[in-house]
């Protein structure tokens, strides 16, 4: 089955909670779309919205690259060659895993919808369902906790609160969480790079009763000897984000001494369901613990996380909050969300519908 046609266009879906992390605030949220038709009228759907910061690509650029025609290649090829396509996206688009992310989920959403069989079906589900992260930015301690207390009576079960501005001011607010609602939810948090070495093994000594699930990248991206030199203790809590974008930093983050204990794995840092099946691999294979994270997405690459995260049964914890604070999207549909547990919906391809 061939692809007939290729269609694209760049949406902004807005932001109803914006939030800071320590290099920036999250105010908008623009995405990339594109949509592949086979010769039978089934279609398939991907979206991609890089981080400029952490890949050097933003959404412009690949709305750029798609009006250039760079994936007018495709059409004419077929469907049931997808991994091989997707591995083609790798090698014409090394330096751009955004065009790689946005060509990828739309490939696997159309080719399994072609199967009629859900995505993580064709990849073979492990997991059937977890609860996700939700997310706090960086705030004072009374409004950290208003909206803590807000996500609680929603029904989430795990905060994700952005820290690394102040070591201090971070032991802070997640005393208060801590005080104000007991040890029941759990707590993991993000430091988007902003720690020192010193400042770690001040904030791992002070938090040690505080029951944190894990910590987010707390180094730089590019300390890698840094982060192998931590304690195992240490280590073991931390899980690496910006540090791990391709499968080569997947490799060298696990060769010994591994560098975390986590790898936080994002479809927009490594360009799409393809790549991110590459580091599960390395994961597995090291013992490495699997996060599946976002940005501020469209469900549509939710989605496409959340079904490449079930694949694995390595897969221990998810951050797919990325579409939850959007004001619009192109679909609806993917996943169904209850008493804070994510699960995809059962329907074919990712089972999202455009709006």
């Amino acid at each position: 089955m061939k692809i007939k046609s290729i269609d694209y266009w760049k949406q902004d879906m807005g932001n109803t909670r914006p939030y800071a992390i320590s290099y920036k605030t999250i105010d908008e949220v623009e995405a990339a779309f594109l949509e592949i038709r086979l010769e039978n009228g089934i279609t398939g759907i991907g979206s991609a919205n890089p981080s400029t910061y952490v890949v050097g690509v933003s959404t412009d650029d690949v709305h750029a690259k798609l009006n250039e025609g760079a994936l007018e290649y495709l059409i004419g090829r077929n469907i049931h060659e997808t991994p091989a396509l997707c591995q083609e996206l790798v090698d014409k688009f090394p330096e751009n895993p955004g065009i790689r992310a946005v060509a990828d989920i739309a490939l696997y959403d159309a080719f399994t919808r072609h199967l009629d069989i859900p995505l993580v079906a064709y990849f073979g589900q492990k997991v059937e369902k977890m609860a996700t992260s939700v997310t706090i930015g960086i705030k004072n301690v009374e409004e950290t906790l208003e909206e803590a207390r807000g996500y609680f009576a929603g029904g989430y079960r795990i905060l994700k609160v952005k820290l690394g501005k102040s070591v201090d001011e971070d032991v802070e607010r997640l005393v208060k969480l801590r005080e104000q609602f007991g040890y029941e939810q759990k707590i993991r948090i993000d430091c988007n790079q902003g720690y020192s070495v010193e400042d770690l093994k001040q904030f791992f000594q002070q938090t040690a009763a505080l029951d944190i699930e894990l910590n987010e990248q707390p180094l730089p991206a590019d300390q890698i000897d840094e982060m192998k030199a931590l304690t195992d203790e240490i280590k073991d809590t931390v899980a690496a984000d910006e540090s791990l974008v391709t499968p080569e930093d997947a490799f060298q983050l696990a060769a010994p001494p591994r560098a975390s204990g986590i790898f936080n794995i994002k479809l927009m840092k490594c360009g799409g369901i393809h790549q991110a099946r590459k580091i599960t691999t390395i994961a597995e294979t090291a013992g490495i613990d699997l996060m599946w994270g976002c940005n501020d997405e469209s469900i549509v690459s939710i989605t496409a996380g959340l079904h490449a995260a079930f694949s694995s049964a390595n897969t221990k914890y998810i951050d797919l909050d990325g579409s939850l604070d959007l004001e619009t999207d192109a679909v609806k549909g993917g996943f169904i969300m209850e008493d804070g547990y994510m699960r995809p919906n059962g329907k074919p391809g990712l089972g999202v519908e455009k709006i």
